[in-house]
């Protein structure tokens, strides 16, 4: 009789009510047909002939290939020289911004994370403006010094290195930032006492603790360098694994070719399986309970190396607004040819890009508003069910979502195309001859910003304080709404915000499904290149730059360094 009183006094765990079962199964069945079939698609196509039948004779060809193979090789050592200058320069500014005090610290804070919101498209016009063979540098460089021929600072792969580091070095910051806020002091401070100086201390202590952001961001930054092909072509570089993928298959002519693009975008997404593995196993056979968050007292520098500071963050900042200066002279200058300045200033590509052709920023701020509802609607339902839930295939959603943030958006866009370019039933259109097919490419690239958002302040809530809502009636939807969400809306603003961000600046997918009417801002700036008018590119580059830099600044008073999260 004591056994079944105790019995029915154990709190008893709520089943989980229809609703929930029905809306489980409805982000299984997105991630199911938006992320699996796709990759699934590619892989079958990679694996075929043209008649369908299982061949390994493409592969053949690529690894038979010699330029396909240089073109594999650069693309690693390209990937692997941005993480090596990323880290340098973002392990430094995350040093900088958490454990030192210097003059305008906090503006030095934001306006290094400003490169961010830079596209690489964007970015790399605005080298080629100031830096380019034309660009001011090298009119000013014949000009005063007498130089006949104009130097080369960006045309081959140390152009492409240099726009990658100014763009992605934000990334290493971000997720360095993150970790190190979480490395106990007493820690460091324990090595000092035993007599180990300021980089021993970092050696062998802060820098291991650190591990896990840090793998975080070089991951991001290899990969993100390893997929990206616009800034290579505008620079006039071919032989990387990206670029001959999207030229095998936007050219419509050999079969055979279009063929080895669908095999190279099959391998970067296996390469980028292989690297999060890699990654996450890195990181799991190391031991990190000692991380917690701490608030850790800021050191006063002295007057040397506090200007030192201030002196490397100044050449930091001209360096990364180099593009931003060279994009806004271009978007209001004309006359700008083999002179050092633009001869007159006018509004009048504005108006052109604004008001005579809007479609672009419409598009943009449409469809990437559109992604953010579908990224709330997937993605905070799936933070809920990874961090309160026991639900099977929690784990696999976990990796799943960590897998997106990795593939590249070369191949997601060719696997869409794969997978989607049929009659769909009773309408008999194909989706890829729809426009809701850009907002749902761009939904499940960022997919994983907003569920990280959530997630991260989802572990901050306790579960008592939901428990205690339920024992006093309140069912598990009250209970979210009035409890829950107040406490981690501004987690889930924060993702939806950084989804915004990069999905209104993603080109690498949607330039392989965009038809006429469709154009979002990238591709706009793409095609205005191409075609010669430099300075309507790059009036809509500005538009792009002001809307997110809006963004991110809301981010950055929201989230501050807990950014760094997003990526992990």
């Amino acid at each position: 009789m004591a056994s079944e009183n105790r019995a029915s006094a154990a709190p008893r765990r709520p089943r989980p009510s229809a609703g929930a079962a029905i809306g489980f199964a409805l982000i299984w069945v997105f991630l199911l047909v938006f992320v699996l079939y796709p990759l699934t698609r590619i892989f079958y196509d990679a694996f075929t002939n043209e008649a369908g039948q299982f061949t390994l004779v493409n592969f053949h060809e690529f690894f038979t290939d010699r330029f396909y193979l240089r073109s594999l090789w650069n693309s690693l050592v390209l990937g692997v020289a941005a993480v090596v200058t990323t880290s340098a320069v973002g392990i430094a500014v995350a040093f900088l911004i958490l454990r030192y005090e210097f003059p305008c610290r906090n503006l030095f804070a934001y306006l290094t994370m400003l490169p961010m919101i830079l596209p690489p498209l964007v970015g790399v016009l605005g080298f080629v403006f100031i830096l380019g063979r034309a660009g001011t540098v090298n009119v000013l460089l014949m000009d005063w010094l007498g130089l006949q021929h104009p130097v080369n600072f960006m045309y081959g792969m140390h152009g492409v290195l240099l726009v990658e580091t100014v763009h992605l070095f934000p990334l290493m910051t971000l997720s360095i930032l993150d970790s190190l806020s979480k490395v106990d002091p007493a820690l460091e401070e324990a090595a000092q006492g035993m007599g180990a100086g300021g980089w021993r201390r970092f050696w062998d202590v802060t820098l291991p603790l650190t591990t896990p952001g840090y793998v975080s961001g070089a991951l991001l930054v290899f990969i993100w360098t390893f997929a990206d092909f616009i800034t290579p072509l505008v620079v006039g570089v071919q032989d990387l694994l990206a670029v001959q993928a999207y030229l095998n298959i936007v050219q419509f002519v050999d079969r055979r070719i279009f063929r080895m693009g669908i095999v190279i975008s099959a391998l970067l997404v296996v390469l980028a399986i292989v690297f999060v593995l890699m990654a996450r196993h890195y990181v799991a056979i190391k031991d990190y309970s000692s991380l917690a968050y701490s608030r850790v007292e800021r050191r006063r520098l002295g007057p040397v190396k506090r200007w030192l500071a201030v002196g490397f963050l100044l050449l930091l900042l001209a360096v990364s607004l180099i593009p931003q200066a060279g994009v806004i002279l271009a978007a209001v200058g004309r006359g700008w040819s083999l002179t050092p300045f633009p001869l007159h200033y006018t509004l009048e590509f504005f108006e052109q890009v604004s008001i005579e052709t809007p479609k672009f920023i419409v598009n943009s701020f449409v469809y990437s508003g559109l992604a953010v509802l579908i990224c709330l609607v997937i993605g905070v339902p799936m933070a809920w069910v990874m961090g309160r839930t026991q639900s099977p295939g929690r784990g696999t959603m976990d990796a799943l979502t960590t897998l997106i943030l990795a593939i590249p958006g070369t191949a997601i866009g060719i696997a869409y195309i794969r997978a989607f370019h049929f009659p769909l039933p009773y309408i008999d259109v194909p989706l890829t001859s729809m426009w809701l097919i850009l907002p749902l490419v761009l939904a499940v690239r960022r997919l994983p910003y907003t569920v990280r958002g959530s997630y991260s302040s989802l572990l901050l809530v306790h579960k008592s304080m939901e428990e205690a809502a339920q024992n006093v009636g309140a069912g598990r939807l009250r209970t979210f709404r009035d409890i829950t969400l107040p406490l981690i809306w501004k987690g889930i603003l924060v993702g939806a915000l950084f989804s915004f961000v990069m999905s209104i600046q993603e080109a690498s997918a949607t330039l392989f499904l965009t038809l006429g009417g469709w154009e979002m801002i990238p591709f706009g700036i793409f095609t205005f290149y191409i075609a010669g008018s430099q300075s309507q590119a790059a009036a809509l580059g500005v538009i792009l730059i002001v809307a997110c830099a809006l963004s991110l600044f809301v981010v950055n008073r929201i989230a501050g360094t807990r950014v760094g999260g997003l990526f992990g």
